[in-house]
């Protein structure tokens, strides 16, 4: 990309921005904004499910088992093919035991990938689950709190009808 193509992206890109922009006021139909300049209507808002976050973990699942199964098929053959080369003084043998190493170490590097990417999702799902749950309990039990010490509830003089009804033995 030439120097001169990139000012000119930025500088359409700073327009787009400057246009959308609005100080100390924002549209009260918007909802606000998610980001600088951003709007939820143009670029939709981040959402993924737990079914989702599980559908994504499982291909990777299958992925990892399937490069297990089928990436190393050729690995033992052509260590096998290299040390009889080697053996019959072909250079050719030190080369493709060579090959055989790199594939194996690329290979589990990319399996490592795989697990760690099936292994966030699975932590991923477990983490927010507990958050979403989490925050659920503390906006109850705050409704609740502010219920009870709200002297406002019901007609002046009456009791709050949210701590029921007073023990006959304690009269």
């Amino acid at each position: 990309m030439a120097w001169e193509e990139w000012e000119q992206l930025k500088a359409q890109a700073a327009e787009r921005q400057s246009a959308r922009m609005q100080l100390d006021s924002a549209d009260a139909g918007s909802g606000g904004t998610y980001g600088p300049f951003v709007m939820p209507s143009e670029y939709g808002v981040l959402k993924a499910s737990d079914a989702d976050l599980a559908a994504i973990g499982k291909k990777a699942h299958t992925l990892y088992n399937d490069l297990w199964d089928r990436a190393r098929v050729a690995v033992p053959g052509s260590d096998s093919a290299a040390a009889d080369l080697s053996k019959q003084g072909f250079a050719l043998g030190a080369g493709l035991q060579h090959v055989s190493k790199r594939w194996e170490q690329q290979l589990k590097s990319l399996m490592d990938a795989v697990a760690h990417i099936s292994n966030h999702m699975h932590v991923t799902k477990k983490l927010h689950a507990g958050t979403e749950d989490y925050i659920a309990r503390q906006m109850s039990s705050i409704a609740l709190l502010d219920a009870g010490f709200n002297e406002r509830v019901g007609d002046p003089g009456k009791k709050n009808d949210l701590y029921g009804e007073p023990n006959k033995k304690q009269e």
